[in-house]
């Protein structure tokens, strides 16, 4: 039997639904969104402040805008409110795919609903409500800390992705005694058989989860990608409203390397 493959089959494939996605920004400081305003945080404290895509605060003092300055804010302000729920979306959909990848593994191999799969679903369920909480996230709220968008790795996974290792590798025990009881069931088989017809059936599912996860995966990368071409244009328009409002020129929420 091939133990190693036991441990490593699904955390193998998690390392293939995240690959390294480069995108050269920073995100220099937290942001807030909800229905009615956007802030930038600075230090944990509102450094700007967009009220109803219109109305600009910054440290707490509203600034007077031209019709043309008002209409840059604007486009600035749906910008930043459709990218932030991007980028969690594409987060949560990332971790979730590991998840899945490594679920399948473990109900095959012990059995769907079984004792020791449903102990492990506890610990998946657990973990997606966390990284859920990590962006304060709701039907309408958001919120996202200043980070590096160098690598989509942390950004899908980072301490995740060592915790499913970690659940794995600590149920490895639980999963091999359920295997084997597995493939001791058939008394009639001889030793070999049941060996060669369980590699036969890790096989399988390797293959099975390539064509369910790669497709998923795949997809993930094109909109992180997408995503940094959106944050590049986003740069672009931040720019030209530090040209147009002196308030705002020492201002740099996105930051192009």
């Amino acid at each position: 039997m091939k133990i190693n493959t036991l441990a490593l089959i699904a955390t193998s494939l998690i390392a293939g639904t995240a690959s390294a996605q480069q995108c050269d920004i920073n995100f220099n400081h937290g942001v807030v969104i909800n229905p009615s305003h956007v802030r930038i945080l600075k230090e944990s404290q509102t450094y700007v402040q967009i009220n109803n895509d219109q109305q600009l605060f910054i440290r707490g003092r509203e600034i007077a805008l031209n019709k043309e300055q008002r209409q840059l804010l604007t486009q600035y302000s749906q910008g930043i409110r459709k990218q932030i729920p991007e980028i969690v979306a594409i987060a949560i959909e990332g971790v979730d795919i590991d998840l899945k990848a490594v679920n399948k593994v473990i109900a095959g191999l012990t059995g769907e609903n079984s004792a020791s799969h449903q102990k492990i679903q506890e610990r998946f369920d657990e973990m997606q409500y966390r990284l859920r909480e990590r962006f304060n996230h709701s039907d309408t709220n958001y919120y996202i800390a200043s980070q590096d968008f160098a690598d989509f790795d942390e950004i899908f996974a980072g301490a995740f992705e060592q915790e499913i290792e970690s659940i794995v590798t600590e149920s490895i025990g639980t999963i091999l005694m359920a295997v084997g009881e597995a493939m001791t069931t058939n008394e009639a088989s001889s030793s070999e058989q049941r060996v060669e017809t369980f590699d036969q059936r890790i096989k399988g599912m390797e293959k099975d989860l390539q064509l369910d996860i790669e497709p998923r995966a795949q997809e993930v990368k094109l909109k992180a990608a997408q995503f940094c071409k959106s944050l590049k244009k986003l740069d672009q328009l931040e720019s030209k409203l530090q040209q147009s409002i002196t308030a705002l020129s020492e201002f740099d929420l996105i930051q192009t390397k």
